[in-house]
């Protein structure tokens, strides 16, 4: 069964910087894009980056210039580099990447468990 681990979350200053990884468990034939998502309380989930299986990226305006999406598929892992933090940067953040667990089959959109990311003083 495939399942997406996230990790790197955790509790940061204003002004101060977090990275959070995304990988998977379980046997799969290929990933195409990955992205970030984050969902505070109260509101939807909302894109925050993607990247193409070709390193092709988008941002949501709120996090140009701060955060940076990158990709290693060599480890089918996805990281989030979180840079010059801001109180409504918290949120929970989720990793979803678009796979195909086998060559015959449809690929599909996995979804993380989420990972907290909290930004107080």
């Amino acid at each position: 069964q495939v399942q997406l681990v996230e990790s790197g979350g955790g509790l940061v200053q204003p002004g101060g910087s977090l990275r959070l990884s995304c990988t998977k468990s379980g046997s799969i034939f290929s990933i195409n894009a990955m992205g970030w998502y984050r969902q505070a309380p109260g509101k939807q989930r909302e894109l925050v980056a993607s990247i193409t299986s070709g390193g092709s990226t988008n941002y949501d305006d709120s996090v140009k210039g701060r955060f940076t999406i990158s990709r290693d598929n060599a480890r089918n892992t996805v990281y989030l580099q979180m840079n010059s933090l801001k109180p409504e940067d918290t949120s929970v953040y989720y990793c979803n990447a678009d796979i195909r667990t086998r060559s015959y089959l449809p690929t599909r959109t996995y979804w993380g468990q989420g990972t907290q990311v909290t930004v107080s003083s």
